[in-house]
């Protein structure tokens, strides 16, 4: 690969995390198209399930000129006939030389679309750029592998660390405004359940209209049915809490005070995260300490 492939790569990456929050229960894939001189004549990305898929988007804007050219996929092109052709047929139909695959497709079925690829004649490269493909697809192949939503708690702590749920002002609440379009489902600290972007799965997708009932796993299984695959949970709730208990959180974003650059707390037992997770991410917001924990 060149440094140019590369660049498409990551382009396709970063165009596919436009389909975060609309997608599921379909994958948020990106696709770019380079012509024969390694020049970019087409983009796509998925939108919503039973819409055109990223390589046909990519594909359609590139025309004639995607002939001889190189596809850079963030996920392997599915070799299945659904609400769409498979689209391993379109890319060989576009007569593309090249098929650069950042992270291959758990769910693929028959022998797979880039083995099909290969035995149409088209030159097949995979695991290109895959951890940073993962950034974007990781909670989508996740939700697959543990048969339930990725969730994702943020919430506001107290100087000892833990969840707050009296804060004048939960700063926490802005990273859930500034996060929620990128999740299926968010869950407010009242237990209130909606879409992360209000209709944004189009008619087929069923936004729960009451709590479901049951443990935390059953409750999630239940949300899972309903086509999501990301779930944002918000404060100090009971479900945030009991979500945790469980060990189903598997991503906490945690607003810590400041504290004296000289301080004796009265607890003895301070946290940065909860128990279970590793530290991903440190930054300073403010007047707080922003923490990324995911669960180990």
């Amino acid at each position: 690969m060149n440094t140019h492939e590369l660049a498409a790569m990551r382009r396709a990456i970063a165009i596919s995390a436009q389909g975060l929050g609309s997608t599921s229960p379909n994958p948020p894939v990106g696709c770019v198209i380079l012509d024969r001189e390694g020049r970019t004549v087409g983009e796509g990305y998925h939108v919503h399930k039973g819409n055109s898929h990223a390589e046909v988007n990519a594909l359609t804007a590139a025309g004639r000129h995607a002939a001889g050219g190189t596809a850079l996929v963030t996920l392997e092109p599915c070799n299945h006939y659904g609400r769409t052709p498979p689209c391993r047929e379109a890319l060989i139909h576009a007569n593309v030389a090249r098929v650069l695959i950042a992270v291959m497709d758990p769910t693929s079925r028959g022998e797979g679309g880039a083995a099909l690829l290969r035995e149409a004649g088209v030159q097949v490269e995979t695991n290109i750029l895959e951890d940073e493909a993962l950034i974007v697809l990781g909670p989508w192949l996740a939700a697959l592998n543990r048969g339930r939503p990725f969730v994702t708690w943020v919430y506001t702590a107290g100087s000892d660390g833990l969840p707050n749920s009296n804060n004048e002002r939960d700063v926490a609440f802005d990273e859930m405004r500034a996060l929620r379009e990128s999740y299926d489902l968010v869950v407010a600290d009242d237990g209130r359940i909606a879409e992360g972007r209000p209709a944004g799965h189009g008619e087929d997708f069923r936004t729960p209209v009451d709590w479901p009932s049951g443990g935390a796993v059953d409750i999630l299984g239940d949300l899972g049915e309903t086509g999501a695959r990301s779930l944002l949970v918000h404060g100090a709730s009971e479900h945030a809490t009991a979500f945790n208990a469980a060990g189903a959180v598997d991503q906490v974003i945690v607003y810590l005070p400041s504290t004296a650059p000289s301080w004796s707390p009265e607890c003895g037992h301070l946290t940065a995260v909860p128990e279970g997770y590793r530290l991903v991410d440190v930054t300073r917001r403010g007047n707080h300490v922003r923490v990324v924990g995911r669960r180990v």
